[in-house]
């Protein structure tokens, strides 16, 4: 769904996250995790967290000029600016409409920083822009990455890149010289919390050369909890009763 926006960088409130601006050019992710903690944002919209979360994605077409036009007014102070903490920018929607480029390229040319979170091995076609970025300003990435496990990847992550691929995707990262950290986000209670699975995917984030790894556990606020519930009763139902309680 293209749409305009009047604004791009967003203030985040409360002192509680370190950082105190974002970008988000999508509303919406075809990535489909279940437990995806932005699922709610698209009842604002009267569309359900649910299947229209996952396929009714809307592109703010304009973001890269809205940026340019932020960046360069009077009041805008210059402060590190996140992406990716609400919806994914390397989501399938981007290889069709190409944002980040003209965004990257806005926050260069300002010398803003910057930082991506993503899921997405997209951002390794981006990878000179962000080198350039890094050339003038503070540039760091990082990759969601809760478990390596095949069946638990398919099962809660399903429109995602294989792990192992974003895996390789923070070494290459790292190898440019773009500081890449891997967030084990979220693990997740009976399915992905086995030490060895733990252990698995901090090995390969070291391999990797994983500037940190942070690990999220699985939070079910309201809207979330009522989407993956019924995901759980199917996938992984003599675990029902533990979550209950």
């Amino acid at each position: 769904i293209e749409s305009e926006c009047k604004t791009i960088i967003n203030h985040v409130p409360g002192n509680y996250l370190p950082f105190n601006w974002s970008i988000n050019p999508y509303r919406g992710c075809s990535h489909a995790c279940r437990f995806c903690f932005a699922r709610p944002t698209h009842t604002f919209l009267d569309m359900n967290a649910g299947r229209d979360f996952e396929t009714k994605i809307f592109v703010k077409v304009n973001a890269p000029e809205v940026l340019r036009r932020q960046l360069g007014a009077k009041r805008w102070k210059g402060e590190g600016i996140a992406m990716g903490t609400n919806t994914d920018p390397y989501q399938r929607a981007e290889g069709r409409y190409r944002l980040m480029p003209g965004i990257i390229r806005a926050l260069t040319d300002y010398r803003n920083p910057f930082s991506i979170l993503t899921k997405g091995t997209l951002i390794l076609r981006d990878l000179e822009l962000l080198v350039e970025a890094a050339g003038v300003t503070d540039v760091s990435t990082a990759f969601s990455i809760g478990t390596l496990d095949e069946d638990a990847w398919r099962a809660s992550e399903p429109g995602t890149p294989h792990p192992r691929a974003r895996i390789d995707a923070v070494r290459a990262l790292n190898e440019a010289g773009i500081p890449c950290g891997v967030l084990m986000a979220p693990i997740l209670p009976g399915i992905t919390d086995d030490p060895r699975q733990l252990r698995e995917v901090v090995a390969a984030a070291i391999d990797a050369g994983a500037t940190h790894v942070s690990p999220i556990l699985l939070h079910l606020r309201p809207g979330v909890r009522e989407e993956f519930l019924p995901w759980l009763v199917d996938a992984y139902p003599d675990l029902v009763d533990r979550y209950e309680d």
